[in-house]
Order: C-alpha cells, then structure tokens, then sequence
C-alpha cells in the first residue's frame, strides 16, 4: 500500500482491495449476472453450470478449494463433472479473455494505466503435472519441485486485476525422453519452448494488438528488463513507457563514445558495420551507483511498514546501454538504495521515459510491481489459485482463467458499491 506522504504529485494512486468476510445481499444473482455475459462461450448448458458452480467453491470460505471439497460443498455438484470441466472440456478461452478484457476496461481502463510482468510458483510434489521441474520457486525461496506461471497485470487509478497468463514449460519438456509425458499432460502440438521473457513479450502484444485495455505504462522485474527480446517488443510500441529492473553488472556508458561506420567486401558484396573510435570502456551500474556521492540521492518514502514508513534513496542519470561491444540505446538508469545492516543495498532500472521525467514519476513506478504482488497473494489466499491437483495443460490454464475473474469479479463489487463500501464474498451455506 502506497502512503498518502508518497502519492502526493505521483500520476495517480492504485487503491488498496480489502476482502472482508461476510455475506452479499443477492450475491448468488450478481454472480449469475456475471456469467451470463460469458454463455455463448460454451456449447453446451453443462459447462455453463459448472463454470458457475467451480467460481462459487472459489468464493467461498473453504480452506481447501481443490475440486473435491468444493464440489462437496456446492449444492448440486459432482467431483468428477468439475474435474472434466477443468481439464477435459474444451472452452473458447479466446472468446472469454476477449469479453473478460472488456469487463476490466469498464471498471478499471484508463489511458495511463501500467500493465505488469511477473511470474509466481506453484509448489508439487510429484512430477506428473504439466511443466513441473526442479527449478527456483519464488513461493519457497529456493530450488524445489513446481510449476511457474508468467503472468500480466492491469493497475490504474480504479483498481488491479490479472489480465493474461502463460506456463513456463522448461526446455526439457520438449526433449524425447519427455514424449510421453508431454502426450499424457496433452501439451498442444504447435507449443514450443519459450523463456519467460518470450512469454511476457507475448501476451504483451496480444493485449496491444486486441486494443481493448489502453495502457501508458509497462512494468517488470530483471527477468524481463535483461530480456532484449522483451524490451524489444516493448519499445515497438508507440506512446508506451518501460520501467524494468535490471541487474548489477550491466554495462553503460554515462557518455557515449564516438563511433564510425566503416564499410567493407565480403562475398562480393559491400557491407558496413560501426566501430569504436575511441577505446572507452563501459562501467557497471554497480560501480556508477557507489561511487555517487550523497549530493546526488534523494530520500523518498515508498511504503508504510509494520514498523512505519519506509524509505529509500533515488538517482536517476542518462545513459547509453552496452549492447554486443557498440553503444546502444539511451536510457534512464535509475538507482534505488536502502541502509540495512550496515551497509547500502541497490536496486537498478531502466526506462526509455522521456528525457523531461521528473524523479517522482520513477519513485512512482518502482513501487508499482506490488499490484501483481496483491493480485498473486489474494487470489492465491482467496481464491486458490495454487490449490488446483491439475496435471494437463488445458486444465492449468483454464483453472487459472477462473481465479483471474474470480478475482475480478470481487474488484467489480468493490467498484460498484463505491469508494467508501468494503469488499465482501461469498460465504456459501
């Protein structure tokens, strides 16, 4: 949550989503208003219903929301008629984004919204489930059996919701000796490996190209901002914003060296390639942060703590990035920093922000990511996102698809009831 102290002069604050637990006045119609808009999405009445009854265990106050307890739970359900809904019956999942991206817009759209990359872990024991591996769980803090989804985020002035999602499927899933778990978890055939940047890149233009959800602003940690097949992809777009993490050793010049373009012959033909004409080495971001003396840091406080406000200190400096031996692009850098333990701990970002960007508009967007970070802890606590016992590739992503609306849907009784109401959910009998 952003302090009053902190939103002062920043483009907008995102509010904060309180979940309290009790009963709605006509609850069980609003929900069914909600899903009606989303009928003509299914062939048949079944999975319509089931569609209903499997977001209603999600909203409700079961500990457990894995398909059993919920069917048990849910007046009229059956176990194994929610677990082929989830897995086996296909749905027209582009035609519910499409129309679920519509609902964001009228409750939460706004021409500067931010849209946020982000992944969150799924912890497994065993390793049957689609894309499962040994490999780092952000959940546990380690290396450890899970699944990773690469998720985006919508965040404006009137809300945050989940907005795409995408499983990370580790390369070797798609090595031979994976065949047949591949085929059992029903891996589409035209799936190929991508890395979590490709996947964020991804869904980033399909959200661009769908032109439903306007946004200004684009928002990720290091995964991503190393990526320049992500940062690529972002900068293509026109009036759009990046501020993206990145890591310590990255290379820049504080003033780009002099280059030349020099032609040669190779097979015949006549080429041409940069060169340096003066021997300047970059530095890294690291060193260029330590060596700033204090005239150049500014205190911010970014958040309220259990403790009390939280600061850092900012800079920001105009540099141009190392990129394969040669100056690349100009950018922001901006550096963050916190005194803890006896020592300053850095944080680094990059932004193709215009060159009149004040600080508090970068102070600004680094406290952004905390939106998905509400989004993955609500529907996560909530909804449960991670409770699902879901081993095919269709029934991850079509679980995940109903948390997401899940989660919005509580964001829309919010809007609807106005600024002051508390959010409720379903406390089913």
């Amino acid at each position: 949550m952003l302090p009053k102290c902190r939103t002062e002069g920043d483009p907008y604050c995102i509010p904060k989503f309180d979940v309290v637990a009790q009963d709605v006045k006509d609850f069980t119609d609003e929900l069914r208003a909600f899903h009606e808009n989303f009928a003509d999405c299914f062939s048949r009445s079944e999975p319509r219903e089931n569609f209903f009854k499997y977001m209603t265990g999600q909203l409700s106050q079961l500990e457990r929301k894995s398909i059993e307890p919920m069917a048990l739970h849910i007046e009229g359900a059956n176990v194994r008629a929610l677990q082929r809904f989830i897995s086996d019956v296909v749905w027209n999942q582009e035609l519910i984004l499409r129309k679920y991206h519509e609902m964001v817009d009228e409750d939460m759209g706004n021409a500067e919204a931010a849209l946020i990359f982000d992944e969150t872990s799924f912890p497994k024991k065993g390793d049957e489930s689609v894309g499962v591996a040994r490999q780092y769980c952000g959940s546990l803090g380690k290396i450890d059996n899970c699944q990773v989804g690469v998720f985006a985020a919508y965040a404006s002035p009137h809300g945050y919701a989940l907005v795409d999602r995408r499983l990370f499927i580790p390369e070797r899933w798609f090595l031979s000796q994976f065949a047949e778990k591949k085929s059992k978890c029903e891996i589409p055939e035209d799936i190929s490996f991508k890395t979590k940047p490709q996947l964020a890149a991804e869904m980033l233009q399909e959200i661009a190209q769908a032109n439903i959800l306007p946004f200004k602003y684009v928002v990720a940690d290091s995964v991503y901002g190393d990526s320049p097949h992500f940062i690529n992809a972002v900068q293509k777009m026109i009036g759009v914003t990046y501020f993206v993490s990145i890591n310590s050793q990255t290379l820049c010049w504080l003033r780009p060296p002099s280059v030349e373009k020099k032609k040669y012959k190779t097979g015949g033909k006549v080429r041409s390639k940069l060169l340096l004409l003066e021997k300047k080495n970059p530095i890294k971001v690291s060193d260029f942060a330590k060596s700033l003396n204090n005239f150049y840091w500014y205190r911010r406080t970014v958040s309220e703590g259990v403790k009390g406000p939280v600061s850092y200190e900012f800079t920001k400096r105009r540099v141009t990035l190392f990129e394969d031996g040669l100056p690349g692009k100009q950018v922001w850098l901006i550096v963050r920093r916190r005194w803890v333990n006896d020592k300053f701990e850095y944080s680094y970002f990059i932004s193709n922000a215009p060159i009149s960007t004040r600080l508090n508009c970068f102070v600004w967007l680094a406290g952004l990511r905390w939106a998905i970070e509400q989004c993955f802890e609500e529907t996560k606590t909530e909804l449960g996102l991670d409770h699902y016992e879901i081993r095919k590739f269709r029934g991850w992503n079509q679980h995940i698809l109903i948390c997401m609306m899940a989660h919005f849907f509580l964001w829309h009784l919010k809007i609807r009831l106005g600024k002051k109401s508390t959010v409720h959910y379903y406390t089913a009998a």
